[in-house]
């Protein structure tokens, strides 16, 4: 045996390196990226000598020009302010519609995903039907619908009013906002010091809890100050700030905040918060399009709990809504939670079909700086990117979120 391994081994060294597959390997990798890059340097130079022709530089210097030209809606911006800011007005714009997009399309998600799985029939079907039809109708196609709605509502002096706080007209939807008075400030000392309260009531507690109801145990058997202190928190703290946030509204002289509501002067509406109707209807197309896919997320979700978890819930006597809430639901979110991403990047990305409707996001701005700049590689580089780092942030957020529930689930 030791005289046939050594002649194995000294065939292996006498292969050439040319055949030897250990050196193949590399070689052809490093061979592959050689020519990835050198193609990617004659599209560059290809690109730079096309733009030479053009008598188009390939830098940034235009984004601090005079933009020149007016958006509908967003920050404050005037047509004087330069390309960078109508560019990050943009970005305001489409950051703005994809967290209120995903945070209406999870709630909806979430009570269409729950009702599919009713036992009452009328409720199951209805999700379903609500679920079958969103899903199967293209976004864009939902869009241009919902901005022919909005665009069909009565004029201004025919306006539809809803418990005179919310207005519907063809100029958009108005809901009631609240606006600081005076006393505000103090208020805002009454909640600080609800929060320092708060604190040295955990505190408190925790220590009570360690050293006072456990005294009796052996040191080694205490749970860990952590833990009572965690336990105050969950106890403690938000009741206890509460009460002190409460207690402040009634020793202020005036209420912090009062309800500001739309009120018509001349010829529009003037107070509280205007949707205008390409805001309304990108909003709308985009929360039930994303809401019928997060129904069927959930609804996947919960049905992969073992069943046996709810039969052992039903018998210790627990309701149906205490087993959904407190066995099913928490059991179901470590599934669901990776393919409710996929969704909440697909909402974010879906969100440039504004410009079919005028919405002023970041690729209708962009669409318009490439008009007057003729800049298009770099505004279409700095929107891919601009995108990516929103895509790249929520998935961040939603990993850890994920993490952090398995490692919770894992330890109880």
């Amino acid at each position: 045996m030791p005289h046939a391994s050594n002649t194995m081994a000294q065939n292996s060294t006498n292969i050439p390196f040319y055949r030897d597959i250990r050196f193949l390997k590399v070689f052809f990798q490093i061979l592959f990226l050689i020519g990835l890059i050198l193609l990617a340097g004659f599209l560059y130079s290809n690109m730079l000598h096309g733009l030479r022709r053009q008598n188009l530089p390939l830098d940034l210097s235009f984004l601090s020009s005079e933009a020149g030209f007016g958006i509908s809606e967003g920050i404050d911006y005037d047509p004087s302010d330069s390309y960078l800011k109508a560019f990050w007005v943009g970005v305001v714009n489409t950051v703005k519609i994809s967290i209120i997009g995903i945070i209406f399309a999870t709630v909806f998600g979430f009570i269409f995903g729950i009702a599919r799985l009713s036992s009452n029939w009328l409720i199951r079907n209805i999700a379903a039907i609500y679920v079958e039809i969103f899903r199967n109708i293209p976004l864009l196609l939902q869009i241009f619908f919902w901005a022919a709605l909005t665009r069909a509502l009565p004029m201004v002096t025919n306006s539809i009013t809803i418990s005179d706080s919310i207005v519907l007209n063809v100029r958009g939807i108005y809901l009631p906002t609240l606006e600081r008075t005076p006393e505000f400030n103090t208020w805002l000392s009454y909640l600080f010091a609800g929060i320092i309260l708060a604190i040295i009531v955990v505190f408190v507690l925790a220590a009570f809890r360690r050293f006072g109801r456990f005294s009796e145990v052996h040191h080694t058997d205490r749970p860990s100050f952590i833990s009572d202190i965690i336990f105050g928190a969950k106890w403690a703290a938000a009741p206890t700030f509460l009460i002190v946030a409460i207690a402040g509204l009634f020793l202020t002289s005036e209420p912090p905040f009062v309800v500001n509501r739309p009120e018509l002067q001349g010829f529009n509406y003037v107070g509280g918060m205007n949707f205008t109707p390409e805001f309304s209807a990108l909003l709308i197309g985009l929360t039930v399009y994303t809401s019928a896919f997060i129904a069927e997320v959930v609804r996947s979700g919960i049905q992969a709990v073992v069943k046996g978890q709810r039969e052992a819930a039903r018998a210790v006597g627990l309701k149906e809504s205490q087993v959904l809430r407190l066995i099913v639901i928490p059991q179901s979110i470590p599934i669901i939670v990776p393919p409710l991403t996929s969704q909440y990047l697909n909402l974010a990305k879906n969100s440039s079909l504004a410009t079919a409707i005028g919405y002023p996001e970041l690729l209708h701005i962009g669409h318009t700086m490439m008009n007057q700049t003729g800049q298009s590689i770099p505004i279409f580089g700095m929107i891919m990117a601009s995108y990516l780092i929103m895509s790249l942030t929520t998935s961040a957020f939603m990993n850890w979120y994920n993490y952090r529930i398995t490692r919770i689930g894992r330890s109880s």
